[in-house]
């Protein structure tokens, strides 16, 4: 059976400073993409599109080809500001790109078959990868059942700043009844989380879970995202940073019975890199896994 890893990697990487979708954390150069493309052939993916942006375009997918090569089909898709609904118009002030659930739309052409969603600066782990391509393959199979890999917010944050992550409520079947984009956590010295509110800073406790933008869909979500896309711009369009995020968009389905959604825990460690001070780490944590035999030192050889 066919299925697509969708990898978001049109970010700016404003807070890194540079594009760390494209920076070495592997000891021959390797990014954590490549890490997690090797992982998803291992589980059985047969596409990897990616969601780049148009100025670097031309130099990620000559990276990206060179090294891998014929071993799986590669594409890459543009993400850009104009890529709107016909009779939507771009405020010509606006430079922030229209978030996460917008990236996974602007593949709607190239994609037909089940796929899950990755960032492109976060290692989810080999069995991550296996988790939800077994649900994507499973013989209990849904267009309108989606999934969520979840990890604890403890295992998420970071030491050098503050992250965006997506608060998971679920029910005692593992179905998603809320999850909610939640902006600017820091980490606490106990492991849990703050992020800043209206009212004042809110708690949240280290065994939270939470998203890392990996899921598992199926193509149904083109149709109820796109809807959802065009509400969105009639009423946050025209501010200037306004994102149409994915738990947004799945919140709003959820809420509308159009879809569930399967709340995926898998057994690997979570690392990504949001500050160039976590670089170091990343770099490390990948050298362990390479002497613990979990990659070769050169990876694609």
């Amino acid at each position: 059976m066919d299925t697509t890893l969708l990898v978001l990697a049109a970010g700016m990487g404003s807070r890194y400073g540079s594009l760390k979708q494209m920076d070495a954390f592997g000891p021959n150069g390797e990014t954590i993409i490549d890490y997690s493309i090797f992982d998803a052939v291992d589980a059985g993916f047969t596409k990897i599109v990616f969601i780049v942006r148009e100025h670097f375009h031309n130099q990620i997918e000559t990276l990206f080809r060179e090294r891998i090569g014929d071993k799986i089909e590669l594409v890459f898709v543009d993400q850009e500001l104009s890529n709107l609904p016909s009779g939507y118009e771009l405020n010509p002030e606006r430079e922030k790109p229209w978030g996460t659930a917008h990236a996974v739309l602007v593949a709607s052409h190239v994609i037909n078959e089940p796929f899950a969603i990755i960032n492109a600066d976060d290692y989810y782990g080999k069995e991550s990868y296996k988790t939800v391509h077994e649900f994507l393959t499973g013989e209990d199979l849904n267009a309108n059942t989606y999934s969520v890999v979840s990890y604890l917010l403890k295992n998420t944050l970071s030491d050098h700043g503050s992250v965006n992550r997506g608060i998971c409520n679920s029910d005692e079947n593992n179905n998603l009844t809320k999850i909610v984009e939640t902006l600017k956590i820091i980490k606490n010295d106990d492991g849990s989380g703050s992020f800043p509110t209206e009212e004042g800073d809110k708690h949240l406790d280290a065994d939270t879970l939470v998203s890392m933008n990996m899921f598992g869909f199926h193509p149904s979500f083109f149709d109820y995202g796109k809807e959802n896309f065009k509400r969105f711009l009639e009423n946050e369009g025209d501010k200037l940073k306004s994102e149409f995020f994915i738990p947004a968009a799945l919140d709003t389905m959820i809420k509308a019975d159009q879809i569930k959604v399967k709340v995926l825990t898998s057994p690997a460690s979570w690392f990504g890199v949001t500050y160039k001070e976590d670089k170091p780490i990343v770099q490390a944590k990948i050298q362990k896994l390479i002497d613990d035999g979990a990659y070769p030192e050169k990876l694609w050889e």
